[in-house]
């Protein structure tokens, strides 16, 4: 394995966000080991997470809107980038950086060992030939899941490798105290993660325990429709919309639950934080299969029906009725820090890129 090469990851921007969350601690990860690292962000200049002062960041301009002249001239600039980098590593954290890359690469792309990380669901992508041209091109394409990797057709799955998101939690452990009467979700306010269907069950749930708050962590385009939806269930009173956090485990690990109500997900970074800090969780067994790799139903977490608000409702009531279930789901979710760590994940890259390990290898590693 040579570890003399420079790593690239390419990724649109930073602003926050579960992909540019693990690219950041990949990057650090390899900056403390002495890796020269880049991120090279090639529609925006934002980054939410700290680096370290060994990661260098390299902008390549703004979104493109659309218009074709902006993206001729930022492939451009990303073939002027890797012809002064010849031979980096190039690891394209998002669809459109691969095919990018691919494209500024061009005939010299077998001088680069080019690796992409497939972030979401597949199946949902608009355009699925242009991304399978980029990927047939890519040495090594990463998935979070046996079931994204399957997904793909043969040419790519023969090249696949499925590894997890890392974890980080710091120093900090499962809170072992009382829990606070706080129901947290983490994530973009995008359709996605349908949190009217979060709203939806939150309005049942209340009625039963109004002493709970619900809390959604994260920005997004439906941040308005979705308080006026918590006005029109009249439970606006009690939902705080907290925005964006740079310590988000600090500031969930006390609250009474955490909940994805995602209709699909590659693997969420936030659910696996929140499962490495015990808490008890609730999420939908929603595709491309990431909640039920790493949720056992009621045994470390509780795992419903996508687009379902009543189950989810039950489930918050289940947790609220009976917090000694809380308490042994945790236990058993904490488990799991160790598994995710940084420096495992960080390793399972460098020897997936190498080719030295196999399609479900990482995979089976879980417990």
């Amino acid at each position: 394995m040579n570890t003399d090469k420079k790593i690239v990851f390419v990724i649109p921007d930073m602003p926050g966000g579960g992909t540019e969350r693990v690219v950041a601690l990949l990057a650090n990860e390899y900056a403390g080991r002495g890796i020269a690292v880049t991120i090279l962000l090639f529609a925006g200049h934002q980054t939410a997470y700290s680096l370290q002062d060994g990661v260098e960041v390299v902008c390549l301009g703004e979104p493109s809107g659309g218009k074709i002249l902006r993206r001729i001239a930022r492939i451009r600039r990303m073939r002027e980038y890797y012809g002064r980098n010849r031979g980096c590593r190039i690891w394209a954290f998002s669809v459109m950086g691969a095919v990018f890359s691919a494209v500024a690469l061009g005939r010299h792309r077998k001088e680069y060992e080019f690796l992409v990380s497939e972030r979401n669901d597949p199946d949902r992508y608009d355009h699925p030939l242009i991304r399978n041209l980029a990927y047939c091109l890519a040495d090594r394409v990463i998935c979070q899941t046996v079931d994204a990797a399957d997904s793909f057709p043969g040419a790519i799955r023969r090249k696949t490798r499925v590894i997890p998101n890392p974890v980080e939690t710091g120093e900090m452990q499962m809170w072992r105290g009382e829990r606070e009467k706080r129901i947290v979700a983490v994530g973009r306010l995008e359709p996605q993660k349908n949190h009217k269907l979060l709203l939806q069950a939150f309005a049942q749930f209340v009625r039963q325990y109004p002493e709970y708050t619900l809390e959604l962590y994260g920005q997004g385009a439906l941040e308005e429709e979705l308080r006026e939806l918590a006005r029109r269930l009249e439970i606006d009173t009690c939902v705080m919309f907290c925005g964006f956090s740079r310590q988000i485990g600090k500031d969930i690990r006390k609250a009474a639950m955490y909940v994805l109500s995602s209709d699909y997900e590659g693997i969420s970074n936030s659910m696996l934080e929140a499962l490495a800090l015990g808490m008890p969780v609730i999420a939908t067994d929603c595709p491309c299969g990431g909640s039920r790799t790493y949720i056992q139903d009621n045994v470390n977490g509780l795992l419903i029906p996508t687009g379902d608000a009543d189950a989810l409702a039950d489930a918050m009531k289940r947790l609220a009725q009976e917090p000694e279930v809380g308490v042994r789901l945790g236990r058993e979710a904490a488990k799991l820090k160790e598994q995710l760590s940084v420096s495992k994940i960080a390793e399972c890259f460098l020897r997936s890129a190498a080719g030295s390990v196999s399609i479900r290898e990482t995979q089976g590693e879980k417990s």
